[in-house]
């Protein structure tokens, strides 16, 4: 496993909307495993394969209750809205209020290939919104 450079605001990788993943490959496992390595390292909640220069829908996720690896996530349901202080791994310093929805329901394939459907609420909604923005060139700043 290696600990991966994040890419900092500017960056045109983190303003692109990322390729979905067609097939689970062993490139991808170690690519999990080295997002994996580097969010606990960046002591982050969250990291997008965007953020560390990889156009392709992948997130890791640690929102205190265990890793989420997750590959093409997707919301598919939403309600109730939160507003609380966010920051961000590739804008390290900066932090802002962001309105975001309180619940939310993720489908996405599981770091092991298999369908998955996660549902988050406080802070696991607010992080599956802010790593699947990053999927589509969305900042928090935005």
């Amino acid at each position: 496993m290696a600990i991966l450079e994040i890419c900092r605001l500017g960056a045109p990788v983190l303003r692109e909307k990322a390729k979905p993943v067609r097939r689970l490959t062993k490139r991808h496992q170690k690519l999990l495993k080295d997002m994996t390595e580097t969010l606990y390292e960046a002591d982050g909640v969250g990291l997008a394969a965007p953020q560390i220069g990889i156009s392709e829908r992948i997130v890791v996720i640690d929102a205190g209750k265990g890793l989420l690896q997750l590959v093409n996530p997707v919301i598919v349901d939403s309600e109730g809205t939160q507003t609380d202080v966010e920051g961000c791994l590739s804008i390290p310093g900066v932090t802002g209020y962001v309105t975001r929805a309180e619940n939310v329901v993720v489908e996405a394939v599981s770091g092991e290939g298999r369908p998955i459907r996660i549902e988050g609420h406080g802070l696991l909604a607010r992080a599956l919104q802010h790593e699947i923005d990053h999927l589509d060139g969305i900042l928090f700043i935005d």
